[in-house]
Formats: structure tokens, sequence, C-alpha cells
């Protein structure tokens, strides 16, 4: 696969040029559509804004929303202007939002209403108490000396901040030719987005990504689906995430395809759209598609337009794989492997793999990138079959970690690799496997278990919807196992069906010690489980029932 050398702004225009009255970006739930020239007329008018309050060349803008038609506007009009986008958790309180504003150096932040339980606009009066006595434009805050303007993403009007269509009205005030002016200062190797990640240890740290990271990327995922510019992709994951707005927005437009946008995952609403539309290819975790499959509606909606897509983010069962790839009819579904750091794409299984390789594989290299397994005590290669630690090397590596560049040697070595923190093998077929992250490792009493191969191995279990595996303090062994399991609607399981099922079958100590019948795992806003906090809840769960382990 040839690299492609574009800037985001300039594939755009290419599409506006080539295919103007091609659809681009679909509202089913609002009716609202955009084809690539209405939405490139847009992205300039909205840049031409940033750059009359003063965004420049490498100044960070914060986006702080869910998946609303001007999210993307935003994406690409900093890109066109040489502005870094920061994309923000939609999950973030008052602390984790003070941190990153801090962290980024954040010039202009733009923001939603809110989202679920969260009021932004209240957060970021009590952040910025400025917003209500400084004039738009003139905001000089004492918290945070880089910020410059605060942006409302709607019609409604905020003390201290511009709305949308103020934004794009101010622009009109400068000449198209400044615009071009900016456009021929920005190319494909400078940073364009940055995302926060906790990464291994300590707070999150801004992962810096070029257009060259993230356009590549996304077309290597796009060519792993066989995609074309007929396919209209309905996209449920959100786009702060690089699961959105890169293996989704990147893929798409790399493509001059379409995509369907749901404003956040709703599975009847995604079924709805997937059949009005009549969609080409979907995207979701695996629990995401647990619940469209599961959903009380779901025999009532066409979904045989579906073709591919891809299922990331945690081990997919293979019943439920094969369900997605039958009763939703995504037999070219395929599953993608990676890190923020690396693009996020570093290894994709392929529409030809099997259903049994696309859900215990993460697959093989993406094109133009390398992939080695090594011992992370030695850092020498490791064999076939052997664990160890997840490297990679090529153009979907990030630039390096935002004013921490002793954070960013210690994941990428002198020789290009970067370090995922994450352990696997290599088949000899080929085809790489996580086993787990190497912070997620449990040590019991000096021998090492490692999470993922126990849940492998329960997932045989038919009552078993779902299961997570972590490690439970314990004074004796210093860390015990734990089994957090969902059981399926209609079937019953009790601790000793689960330990019986073991023995015999794994060694005793990989036998979990503690096993948890739960309803619902702690998840991050885009889906993933969050493996560290089931101790928590685990040691909750112990407590309820009088036992004491710590």
């Amino acid at each position: 696969m040839q690299l492609l050398d574009y800037t985001l702004g300039g594939i755009l225009e290419k599409y506006a040029f080539e295919t103007p009255d091609q659809e681009f970006i679909v509202y089913p739930d609002r009716d609202l559509r955009f084809t690539y020239s209405e939405f490139n007329a847009r992205v300039d008018k909205l840049a031409k804004g940033l750059m009359y309050t003063g965004v420049g060349v490498g100044d960070k803008v914060g986006i702080w929303a869910n998946n609303v038609p001007d999210w993307l506007t935003f994406m690409f009009a900093t890109a066109k202007i040489g502005a870094v986008l920061v994309t923000i958790n939609t999950n973030y309180k008052l602390a984790e939002m003070e941190y990153l504003m801090k962290n980024a150096d954040i010039h202009t932040l733009c923001l939603v209403d809110g989202w679920r339980d969260s009021d932004y606009v209240n957060m970021i009066f009590e952040l910025i108490p400025e917003l209500k006595t400084h004039s738009r434009g003139n905001l000089k805050s004492e918290k945070f000396p880089e910020l410059r303007n605060v942006v409302f993403i709607g019609q409604e009007k905020h003390r201290g901040m511009f709305n949308t269509a103020e934004l794009i009205l101010l622009g009109e005030h400068l000449d198209d030719l400044e615009l071009e002016d900016a456009k021929l200062k920005v190319g494909p190797h400078d940073v364009v987005n940055m995302q926060y990640t906790s990464g291994t240890t300590g707070f999150p740290k801004g992962v810096m990504l070029s257009h060259h990271n993230i356009l590549n990327n996304g077309f290597a995922a796009g060519e792993c689906m066989k995609y074309t510019a007929d396919d209209r992709l309905l996209v449920c994951v959100p786009f702060f995430h690089c699961f959105g707005c890169v293996l989704a927005v990147c893929a798409i437009i790399s493509h001059g395809a379409t995509m369907v946008v749901t404003e956040n995952f709703d599975p009847l609403m995604v079924l709805a759209s997937v059949e009005k539309e009549r969609c080409t290819a979907l995207y979701g975790v695996p629990t995401m598609f647990i619940a469209e499959l599961h959903h009380p509606m779901f025999d009532l909606f066409d979904l045989s337009s579906l073709r591919t897509g891809i299922m990331a983010g945690s081990l997919c069962p293979i019943e439920t794989m094969r369900q997605v790839m039958e009763k939703m009819h995504c037999k070219d579904i395929i599953s993608v492997y990676g890190l923020t750091e690396t693009s996020p794409g570093m290894t994709a299984t392929r529409t030809h793999n099997s259903a049994e390789v696309r859900a215990t594989t993460v697959g093989f290299e993406f094109p133009n990138v390398e992939v080695k397994i090594v011992n992370p005590e030695t850092g020498e290669e490791c064999e076939e079959g052997e664990q160890g630690e997840v490297c990679c090397r090529g153009y979907n590596v990030m630039k390096g970690y935002y004013k921490n560049e002793e954070a960013t040697r210690k994941v990428i070595d002198e020789d290009g690799w970067l370090h995922s923190g994450d352990l696997g093998l290599k088949t000899k077929d080929g085809f790489y496997q996580i086993t787990g992250r190497i912070k997620d490792m449990i040590i019991r009493g000096g021998e090492n278990i490692y999470p993922r191969e126990i849940e492998n191995f329960l997932y045989k279990m038919p009552e078993i919807e779902a299961i997570e595996v972590a490690g439970i303090p314990s004074p004796k062994y210093g860390e015990q196992v734990g089994a957090f399991i969902k059981i399926k609607e209609g079937m019953s399981l009790a601790e000793e069906d689960v330990k019986e099922y073991c023995r015999g079958q794994i060694a005793r100590f990989k036998i979990p010690k503690y096993i948890f019948f739960v309803t619902e795992y702690p998840m991050t806003a885009s889906g993933k489980i969050q493996k560290y906090k089931l101790k928590e809840v685990g040691l909750q769960l112990l407590k309820e029932k009088g036992i004491e382990v710590v």
C-alpha cells in the first residue's frame, strides 16, 4: 500500500472537487446531510472564524462534546489552519478537565452543554470565573494563562462564550486569501491531533499525532475492509477516541465514502439507522454488538445491506463474532488492535480470515507497519508461541507525548520501536494474539497469571455471556484470581460450577479464588472495560459478604 501524502484539509478538498455531490456525513435522526462540497464550505467558514479569534499554527483547540454534527467541522477547520485539535473524553469531570487544560495549553475550548450527568457549561464557569466578567476575545484566566476563547457548539448564548454561528459570522471579516495562505503552511507531518491517554503509569499524557499518522492509518483500515466510495459506515463510537476520529473518519474520507452518525450509542438507533440509510459497515466494541443482537426489536430491522465493519476494544467471544457475521450480515467484519500511540491501528484481521481467527486473534501487521514480540526483561525477540511485549515501528508511531520527552523515551526506543505495554504472542500461522497488559498480570505467590488466558478458557462455558479476570489483593499470596462473570439471560450458574469446570483443566493456581456475578462492568466513555477498577469492585463485594482480604 502506497502511503498518502495529504493533509486532512487537502484530502477533504480533493473529494470536494472530484465528487462534490457525494454524501459525506448523514445524521438520520436530524435528517441532516452534508455532501463533500457542502461540508468543505462550512469547514472553510469555521476555519476563518477561528483565525479571526486568534487561533494560529500550533495553537491547541480543545473539543469537549459527543458526536454532534459540528464536531467534525472543528476537526477539519483546525486541521486546515495548522492548529491542533485536542479531543476530550466526554466522561471527564472537573479535576480531569483542569489538568488537561493546563497540560495541553488550551488556547480555545469548544464545548456542548453537557453529556449524561455532567453540565459542561457550569463546570467551565466554575473553572474559569473570568468568563462572566471579561468580554469575548479578551479572556485572561489566572488558572489557564494560554486560554483566549471559549466556544459553545450550538445556537445558545452563554456569558463570555462565542457560539458556532457567531464564529462563522466573524470569519466573514477575513479575506479568503488569508485562509489560503494559512493552508499553504500546513504539512502532512505536522501535529494535527492530541489525545490524552493514561498510558502505563501516572497522569494522562497528550499523544501527538500528525496528519500523516492518522490519515494513513485510517486509509489502511479501510483497505483491510475493502472500502470503496460506495460504502456507508454507521458510526456509533465516540469521535474523541481514535476508533471514531481515525478508524472511522479517516477511513471514510480517504476512500471518498459516506458516514452515517449517531450522536450517542443507542442500539435501537443503530439498527434503525442501518436500515434507513442502507449502511454497509458498522463499528463497535463487543458490548455494543451484543446490545444490538439482544435488543428485543432486533428482528424487525433489515440489516442485509451490511457487509463489513470493525469489532475492537476488547476480547470478542467467538459466538458473538459468528452472530454478527450471520445475523447482522457482516460477513467481512474485522478486528483491529493498537494503541492511541500507534494512531491507533497496528494489526488487523482481514475479510478472508475465518470467524475463529477474527475472534481469537488480532490478525497480522497493517500495511507498512512492523510488529514484533520481545522479552520485556531482555529485549530479545521471542520465538513463535512465546509470550512477550508487543512492539511496533512505522509511519503510525506517534510524534511523542506533549511536553514529556522522558515518557516518550520510555516507550519509543532508539531504534524507533514503540513498546506497547501489552503482552502477546505470534502464532505459527503469523497471527498475533493479545494476552493482557504487563501491568494487569496477576502475580500469585510468585506465579505469573495472565487474565486473558483464564477468560478465554471460561468463555467456553455456555452460561457465560461475558467475563473479566483481575487480581484481588491477598495478604498471603500478594494477589488472588478474581473472576467477574455476566450470566446469559435465562441461565443460572453457581460459584462451585465455575470452579468445578476449571478443575483438572487449568493449573490449580489459575482457578479463580473469588467469583463475582455482576450485571455490568466499569466502562470508559468509549465502551472499554476499566480493568483496574475491577479490583475495587471485588473488594467492595467481598466486604458486603463480610470477607476482609486486606
